[in-house]
């Protein structure tokens, strides 16, 4: 029992997927970042080139001030434009060079074209590169596969052809914030009282839990740094966290030279929304630290009142392997983490092998209960 294999997907393209190029010096051939050393390396004639150091190069990323934002008034140098089209599927923000005008969505595989706009953002401020090469994610991607046991064959032969990944750089939004909170609520302590109790008709003693509450007020504050939120619509987000962690350590200053030979995704969650999220985070850590404060064995929060201050942020890009294919109509897609190799992603259930697993399983219960019977 086989299932046909999926179709090719068509990300065989005829116009190049490549959005950031580098001329190598000796041939002119594309260069492309090589996660194996950190440097460019033509594909052609096998040079290298180091990746040009940038203006914050040797420190710390510098963060940028949120209400400076949200009001426009970003420095000229924080600000690019480019030419974005949106996947009318998956929503993807894809962005284009002034040569192409079609290719497919590297994250569902439709065609996208592009429109005429353009899309004014705030540039990256860092990225973590890819650490990754494409070999190493394909065979994270199979190893993947062959434990889904349910997975139709016709899939993981697909994997078996090595079929290529889409590099993908994938947006992300990071803020740091101060927070003050003040709360009332409850501490509870447990004590055991003597309690008698009829069992059976006869008289017994046993010792029952109580609670005494004591009613406290206190005050917490914590810092918090490089709070990570996605900024992509493009993936489901429970495939995107579970690639977590991501190692921010790693983070480098943004060169163009990163994405040499691999696409980037633009944000489609806007700064103020990502706080949003971000702030959601904060809310479950300042409450986590409130009941750490308040103490006992059990606690009670009547009112958390939290001041956020110093909200500073980053647009970062994360990288992601990507495979999109196309099953019996429909969309099926895999994410490596760039980083780490840990896979995620959609795959279909082989009707075969489900229905297979089932009459074994009735078969063994059969042969089992006939023995039994026998004994």
């Amino acid at each position: 029992m086989t299932d046909t294999p999926p179709p090719a997907p068509s990300s065989d393209l005829e116009t190049p997927l490549e959005t950031n190029r580098f001329p190598c010096e000796q041939c002119g051939a594309d260069y492309r970042y090589d996660p194996r050393n950190g440097s460019l390396t033509c594909a052609h004639c096998g040079h290298t080139q180091e990746v040009a150091g940038g203006p914050w190069r040797s420190g710390a990323l510098r963060e940028l001030d949120f209400q400076t934002a949200l009001s426009e008034a970003l420095p000229e140098a924080e600000m690019e434009t480019t030419r974005v089209s949106t996947c009318p599927n998956c929503a993807a923000q894809v962005e284009f060079t002034d040569e192409t005008h079609a290719l497919e969505c590297p994250f569902c595989a439709t065609p996208v074209v592009a429109d005429t706009g353009e899309n004014r953002h705030i540039k990256p401020k860092g990225v973590v590169p890819f650490a990754l090469e494409e070999r190493a994610a394909q065979q994270s991607m199979n190893d993947w596969l062959g434990r889904l046991w349910f997975a139709p064959n016709g899939l993981q032969a697909y994997a078996r052809k090595g079929r290529r990944l889409e590099g993908i750089y994938v947006p992300y939004w990071t803020y740091d914030a101060q927070s003050h909170s003040s709360y009332t609520g409850a501490r509870g302590t447990i004590y055991y009282v003597s309690e008698t109790v009829t069992v059976d008709g006869k008289p017994q003693i046993r010792q029952v839990a109580k609670t005494r509450w004591t009613s406290v007020t206190g005050r917490v504050q914590r810092f918090f740094d490089d709070v990570l939120v996605l900024a992509s619509k493009s993936l489901p987000k429970r495939y995107t966290d579970a690639l977590e962690p991501w190692d921010l350590s790693a983070l480098q200053p943004y060169q163009p030279q990163y994405l040499a030979g691999f696409r980037a995704e633009a944000y489609a969650v806007d700064l103020e929304a990502g706080f949003h999220e971000a702030r959601a985070h904060m809310d479950r850590v300042i409450e986590r630290d409130v009941r750490f404060d308040i103490g006992g064995d059990k606690q009670r929060i009547s009112d958390i009142d939290t001041r956020i201050s110093k909200v500073t942020f980053k647009h970062v890009l994360l990288p992601v392997w990507m495979a999109a294919y196309k099953y019996r109509g429909k969309t099926y897609r895999f994410v490596v983490n760039g980083q780490t190799g840990r896979v995620q992603g959609e795959r279909p259930y082989s009707t075969w092998k489900i229905t297979g697993a089932v009459i074994l399983g009735l078969i063994l219960l059969g042969v089992a209960a006939y023995f039994g019977s026998q004994n």
